[in-house]
């Protein structure tokens, strides 16, 4: 054998000593690199898995592929064959033995990319010193590292008039946008608004509404239109509160939590001076992913507002708050409070001129849902021990004894339960008393994107509203005030849809107002073996159940039964059990009740609105009947009007704390501007040095001779940590009513002839966290009277027509407009915004869900009056 015939030994290459390619994956090279990627994974997924930046417009991975920039171009390689062009990663997915080289080691991508980008600067306007996405500008970014240092362009770039207003909140820069679709593809696909559109062909295209390509149509109008503003590349969509108003390199950055709403979601606040500046989605894959609401994004500035009570006050003798030092306002409410928890104040006199029999004694704790599970806390251990009673409930809302029964069978110390992943994939959602888009935002992008990949949304409800609409759900529809009974006798393919395994049930607080509601849901989950979760509107509500801010519940879900008060008395210190209170305690309703008629003497109130309460107008006699009444709040309220002691109390920007979300899942945020340092924020240029909830209250119960250990939120958590969750092994049932209500299931008419009111609030309704935001009211839907059209007809009501809504103390006129209602239902927004400042609300008028309502303005089909 000659040396030429014999065969040199072949080299083994790396893909030799590569283990086998895992099931469902593919193995391809990127820039001279073996890697495995899941089937089906874009291109520039992968290449971002391996820390190659692929330069990108369009491109964002919640969204759906759209390949409109073509920025991200890269070489491929299918088969030993070149593509004979570059080809977009961000459309293209992996394939096996594919080989790629992007712009990092193939001249030809970064050709591609810097002519790319060349194009994109045609008629990009040069005004980065103005824009206010100047240094946080990917265009920018790119530019220097994807484009060439010259432009060859030497014609007129193309100028539109600017800003163009798209919605109170987002202004448009036409001539910046680069038609990457991010903010159509959002509005479309993520929040169901379908509003902001490609608009024109070839040179002319732009993005716009309706309304900006043809002079009708409606406004960006959209809960989450911020959203566009914070994922457009340039600075073509720009938000109208921060518009000039800083440069990011001016600003500090703090992670967050949202305050307003349950959802827990994350948030970074940007701040300069002492003052808030905008307030942007966090990115957090578990809980709101990338997205918050408008509500969340823009209203911040009751922080700042100059109704921003930031030194003590106390009512002299001459009937007014007049300021004066925390040392005297601790005294004076330390000592109007024990009279008041003794009985030992000054006794009111009867007809007679002599004092009553029984003096006034106790005081009750309306703590709000506001707070964060320290401050609810620190309100609970306050009510016990200072104080020594359980009236302390924090629903400062519709309520009811069901509710709490509910809250210890479904809630209190369940820990971390449903979560946003499991609604995801949970294969039916069943939501009731829940309208997701105005009371849960975050929810509802959850669950419009569960139906876009195949989740059966059902909703419990009386028309088809747009959260209805927008998540492809299926309305199971019921009478207001007839909910029970329609959960009773569910379509058989829905209630076997629920039988599923992993299906959900989405309650909300709503049901409380509908009496066998819960009792319904809780036989509902039990007979299914549906999970079920509970979804307040406000922030802290989850944590004050688990806190044991209510009058039948303990810290940690504890029962008020001998052998939970000794576990607690024993963690805090006390000789024993008894002295803990063994009554139970009143719930809201009650303890306002019983201030009124002069039963309890003093009430400790934290951030309620009247309005907000059941019977608002049982709540101001409440306040002017008390012989004390301590206020904790941060700006001037109705309940500060009625205060004998009013204490300045930290919004969250000035303070660290936990909301403890829907889900169970604790939502830790640091303090953003601390007002003890240098660094303390100004409203109206006095420094507004205010402390914590739970600080105030520690203090406050030292002046009466108690420690609550509670000086700091992290002091407080520690201390609710390690009393841990003390649920019992056996739950009591969830009690519905007697059976004793009206019965008449089969009509929705009241018997005088009046129609039966379904009624829920509107996500942005002039809320007290609402105030000095007037580019947000914009944002709000117009608050409207809802009709079937058989009972407009009856009514001589037209739709656009002013309709009356008249309840026992007071109406509401409102334009009406025709929806799929069942005949004999109105429905109205629970609390409407006036032109001129204050609300009004349905619960002020006298009138609930579910109860009869009559409406004036038309002509009925006899030719009388309606």
């Amino acid at each position: 054998m000659t040396a030429a015939s014999e065969k040199a030994p072949e080299k083994p290459s790396e893909q030799d000593d590569l283990p086998p390619v895992p099931h469902g994956h593919v193995r391809l090279t990127i820039d001279d690199r073996v890697v495995d990627a899941p089937q089906g994974e874009l291109l520039i997924r992968t290449c971002e898995r391996l820390g190659i930046v692929v330069p990108r417009f369009c491109d964002h991975p919640l969204l759906d592929p759209a390949g409109a920039c073509r920025q991200c171009l890269v070489e491929v390689e299918m088969g030993g064959r070149k593509m004979p062009k570059p080809q977009a990663s961000c459309t293209m997915t992996v394939a096996q033995d594919m080989v790629v080289n992007t712009q990092m080691t193939s001249a030809v991508a970064d050709k591609a990319q810097q002519g790319v980008m060349e194009l994109l600067l045609i008629n990009h306007p040069l005004d980065c010193p103005i824009c206010d996405k100047g240094g946080e500008c990917p265009l920018q970014n790119q530019a220097m590292s994807s484009g060439r240092a010259e432009s060859r362009f030497v014609e007129e770039k193309r100028t539109f008039a600017k800003p163009l207003p798209i919605s109170d909140e987002v202004l448009l820069d036409r001539e910046r946008c680069v038609l990457c679709q991010r903010c159509t593809r959002f509005s479309r696909q993520i929040a169901g608004d379908q509003f902001i559109e490609l608009l024109e062909r070839g040179a002319h295209q732009q993005i716009g509404t309706e309304e900006t390509a043809f002079g009708e149509g409606e406004d960006f109008q959209s809960y989450f239109s911020g959203n566009t503003i914070q994922i457009c590349p340039v600075g073509a969509l720009t938000s109208a509160s921060y518009r000039f108003r800083s440069r990011p390199f001016d600003l500090v950055s703090t992670p967050g939590v949202s305050e307003h709403d349950s959802s827990g979601a994350a948030v970074r606040r940007d701040w300069r001076r002492g003052a808030v500046t905008r307030v942007l989605a966090g990115e957090d894959p578990d809980v709101n992913e990338e997205w918050i609401d408008d509500k969340t994004r823009f209203a911040f500035r009751y922080a700042q507002s100059t109704t921003r009570i930031t030194r003590p006050l106390v009512r002299g003798d001459d009937g007014e708050l007049h300021e004066t030092s925390w040392t005297d306002a601790l005294e004076h409410a330390a000592t109007a409070l024990l009279a008041a928890r003794d009985g030992t104040g000054p006794a009111a006199l009867d007809a007679d001129g002599e004092p009553p029999g029984e003096p006034k004694r106790g005081v009750g704790v309306l703590p709000g849902g506001r707070l964060t599970i320290e401050d609810a806390y620190a309100y609970a251990k306050f009510a016990r021990v200072a104080l020594r009673t359980n009236d302390i409930d924090a629903r400062a809302r519709a309520h009811s004894g069901e509710e709490l029964d509910f809250l210890a069978a479904h809630v209190a110390g369940t820990g971390l339960g449903v979560t946003y992943a499991d609604l995801e994939s949970a294969p039916a959602v069943l939501t009731v008393a829940l309208e997701v888009e105005e009371e849960a935002p975050v929810v509802f992008l959850r669950l419009r994107k569960a139906a876009r990949t195949g989740t059966a949304v059902h909703h419990l409800g009386q028309w088809s509203s747009p959260a209805v609409v927008k998540t492809g759900g299926r309305l199971v529809r019921s009478a207001p005030g007839r909910e029970p009974e329609a959960l009773a006798t569910l379509p058989d393919d829905v209630a076997a849809a629920l039988a599923t395994p992993g299906a959900v049930v989405l309650v909300g607080e709503r049901a409380a107002e509908v009496p066998g509601l819960y009792a319904a849901v809780s036989d509902l989950v039990g007979r299914t073996g549906a999970r079920v979760a509970w979804v307040p509107r406000r922030a802290g509500e989850r944590g004050a159940v688990d806190a044991g801010a209510l009058p039948t519940l303990l810290p940690g879900g504890r029962p008020l039964d001998d052998v939970a008060r000794a576990q607690l008395a024993s963690s805090w210190g006390l000789a024993d059990e008894t002295a803990l209170p063994a009554t139970p305690g009143r719930d809201g309703a009650a303890i306002l009740r019983a201030a009124a008629s002069g039963e309890l003497a003093g009430l400790v109130v934290g951030g309620v609105e009247l309005a907000d309460l059941p019977d608002p107008v049982l709540a101001r006699a409440a306040l002017r009947e008390a012989d004390v009444v301590v206020s904790l709040e941060q700006v001037a309220s109705e309940v500060t009007q009625y205060a004998d002691v009013v204490l300045p109390v930290a919004p969250v920007i000035n303070k660290s704390g936990t909301f403890r979300n829907w889900e169970g899942r604790d939502r830790r945020f640091a303090t953003t501007i601390d007002p003890s340092g240098g660094s303390s924020g100004r409203v109206g240029g006095t420094a507004a040095i205010t402390l914590p909830d739970c600080r105030v209250l520690d203090t406050l119960a030292v002046e009466m001779d108690v420690d609550l250990f509670t000086q700091t939120p992290e002091v407080a958590a520690a201390e609710l940590g390690h009393l841990g969750a003390g649920r019992p092994t056996e739950i009591g049932p969830v009690r519905g009513p007697d059976g004793s209500g009206d019965a008449d299931g089969d009509t929705a008419a009241g018997t005088d002839g009046s129609l039966r009111l379904a009624s829920w609030r509107q996500l942005l309704d002039g809320g007290a966290l609402l105030i000095d935001e007037p580019e947000l009211a914009g944002t709000a839907r117009p608050p409207k009277i809802r009709l079937s059209t058989v009972t407009a007809r009856r009514l001589g009501l037209v739709e656009d027509a002013m309709a009356g809504l008249e309840g026992p103390r007071g109406s509401l006129h409102l334009p009406v407009e025709l929806a799929d209602l069942p005949d004999d239902v109105v429905w109205a927004p629970a609390r409407v915004p006036q032109p001129g400042g204050g609300v009004v609300t349905l619960a002020g008028l006298g009138l609930t869900h579910g109860g009869p309502a009559r409406l004036t303005g038309g002509t009925t089909t006899d030719g009388s009056s309606a």
